[in-house]
């Protein structure tokens, strides 16, 4: 299993665990992260947006032109942001530290 730490909007840490091959986007979610995840990680909306930690940020692959393009859309974008739908786990980002931006929404919680 691979390891990842959550930094909510309010600075709590949440640590989760995934399976490698799985999305950031799905442990976020069943760790009950607001990463909402409208287009079920098709890349079409902006929903799933987290900012990587500076250190971990040069050890994932390059974001895509269409995954830069929606986070032009996303709210409160730094130069580490990416879409959580397109970070899949590998051994190599055991550790993987990702913050929850302040403007975050999740309109399917409850």
């Amino acid at each position: 299993m691979v390891k990842v730490t959550f930094i909510t909007a309010e600075g709590n840490k949440v640590e989760a665990e995934g399976a490698e091959g799985v999305s950031l986007l799905e442990v976020g979610q069943h760790a009950d992260m607001p990463l909402e995840g409208t287009c079920e990680g098709q890349m079409a909306c902006s929903t799933c947006h987290v900012i990587v930690a500076r250190d971990w940020f040069d050890k994932l692959p390059p974001a895509s032109e269409d995954e830069e393009d929606m986070l032009d859309l996303a709210a409160g974008v730094a130069r580490t942001s990416r879409l959580a739908c397109q970070i899949t786990l590998t051994a190599a980002l055991d550790g993987l530290e990702v913050r929850i931006p302040g403007e975050s929404r999740d309109m399917q919680r409850r």
